[in-house]
């Protein structure tokens, strides 16, 4: 059993050899998904799942405590919805796979598998808004949307992923700024407290904005290769698409005029940046908050005691279930504990409750943070009050220890030579200067390959430069390499 052991450690590539390989491993290795017969398509197996799921009740308790409601729209959109906002299919054209025949016969029409739902929106919104009384609509789709990627990684970056998409038409620009600000809002607050991500909180460039928006804004994460992930974004369409679908409505003087529209989404590309953010050379590491399980319980001990052992086992194991904790239980008898303690860690589970005949004699028994490693020997009767604890030091010690090495890996340049032998040399965000030319943020990108993710509302310094031309900066922008 030992050679076991020593070989199950081992099937886990170190962070440090090889990051993307790590990754591959631990997603597969921890039973998170299957490659689909599809390019670029996964099959999330259950655990995979219920991350998500978890996610998604969460987020949409709190659209609902905001005044939102679901609603679903077809997964097909006619080619001339997209012809109709010209930016918007010129920004999605390279990735729409498109249907053209169907029951033997070729459609008049092409239709393009949902990449994004803004004009078939657009085109329901036009039947269903008349007046200013129908305002604001606040609708919100959770959905699957397929964008033909060239490159993929599981959760990061697939061909078809599960997302959420809020729709929303007000009477003014006030409120549709308004809106989009609060949603950002939520995004901050929730992958911040939820999944224990820190995030800049920022505005996109106009070159990295949203096709067919005026402003778009995003939360940007940093995994532990010092690459990107835009973890959230919520856009300001203005009137954009409601000129496009006629969009109108009587306001209260009588007058007809356009809504204003926002559009706003995260996706299942959390889950793959909850590994990369959090995942060591063990194997994933959960946020209790999402973690499938929070608790595994793995009794320990001899034959003989095992009945007794188990019995108990079996008692602390409803009492952690009625205080709703999401507990699991080891029983196996033919594993050995040292093989379950290494697979739980592997599987990221938050904490591990060990319990045998002397713990059993002394009325406690041992959690260990699968974060810290910190064992911590509790009385069974607060058994639920110390799990819910030793949770909450997980999360705020997963939360911490992100921001730490964002902060460690959080670089200020002022020159663009600067920042070419800060990629080089490092892993990271930079911060820098930039004169507002499209020009000088493209040779960014071309000779340091990384891009500007966001203008953060609460930079650490003011640039007064631009890192390329040298001139006056009118922003302060954050560049990293992105997934």
């Amino acid at each position: 059993m030992a050679n076991e052991e020593k070989q199950f450690v081992t099937e886990i590539t170190p962070q440090g050899e090889d990051f993307s390989r790590w990754y591959i491993d631990v997603i597969k290795k921890a039973d998170l998904m299957d490659y689909s017969p599809v390019r670029g398509c996964i099959v999330f197996k259950p655990d995979g799942y219920e991350i998500w799921e978890h996610i998604q009740s969460e987020l949409d308790r709190r659209f609902k405590e905001t005044g939102h409601r679901n609603a679903y729209f077809p997964l097909f959109i006619p080619e001339s919805f997209f012809q109709k906002e010209k930016e918007h299919v010129e920004g999605f054209n390279p990735e729409l796979p498109w249907v053209t025949e169907a029951a033997g016969e070729k459609l008049e029409e092409r239709l393009a598998i949902r990449p994004t739902s803004e004009t078939m929106i657009g085109h329901m919104y036009e039947k269903w808004i008349q007046s200013y009384r129908d305002l604001p609509v606040l609708i919100n789709q959770w959905a699957n949307v397929v964008r033909w990627e060239k490159r993929t990684l599981p959760f990061l970056r697939t061909s078809e992923f599960l997302w959420q998409e809020g729709h929303t038409a007000h009477e003014n620009e006030q409120e549709a700024r308004e809106e989009t600000m609060r949603m950002l809002e939520i995004y901050r607050d929730f992958v911040e407290g939820y999944l224990a991500i820190p995030v800049i909180t920022g505005q996109k460039t106009p070159s990295e904005k949203f096709a067919g928006a005026v402003d778009t804004f995003s939360i940007e994460a940093m995994m532990k290769d010092g690459r990107a992930v835009q973890a959230g974004t919520s856009h300001y369409l203005g009137t954009n698409f409601a000129t496009a679908f006629n969009i109108q409505y009587l306001n209260r003087e009588n007058e007809r005029e356009f809504v204003h529209t926002t559009s706003w989404g995260v996706s299942t590309r959390l889950i793959g940046s909850l590994i990369m953010v959090h995942g060591d050379d063990r194997g994933l590491a959960l946020p209790p908050k999402v973690a499938p399980k929070q608790v595994m319980i793995i009794p320990i001990g001899p034959p003989k005691t095992r009945d007794m052992v188990i019995a108990r086992s079996d008692e602390l194991f409803a009492e952690l279930k009625k205080a709703g904790i999401r507990v699991g239980m080891d029983d196996r008898a033919d594993v050995r504990p040292g093989w379950k303690f290494n697979e739980y860690e592997m599987r990221g589970v938050p904490v591990r409750l060990e319990i045998g005949p002397r713990d059993m004699e002394n009325g406690v028994c041992v959690l260990v943070s699968r974060i810290s490693g910190e064992k911590k020997v509790v009385q069974q009767d607060r058994l639920v009050e110390e799990v819910q604890t030793m949770l909450e030091q997980v999360h705020q010690e997963m939360y911490n220890r992100a921001k730490a090495f964002r902060d460690e890996h959080f670089y200020s340049v002022d020159t663009l030579d600067e920042m070419k032998a800060s990629m080089e040399e490092k892993r990271g965000f930079t911060l820098a200067g930039w004169c507002g030319s499209e020009a000088c943020e493209h040779q960014v990108k071309e000779e340091t390959g990384a891009t500007s993710r966001n203008i953060p509302f609460e930079p650490d310094v003011q640039k007064t430069k631009c890192l390329v031309c040298g001139e006056s900066a009118k922003h302060t922008v954050v560049f990293a390499r992105a997934y």
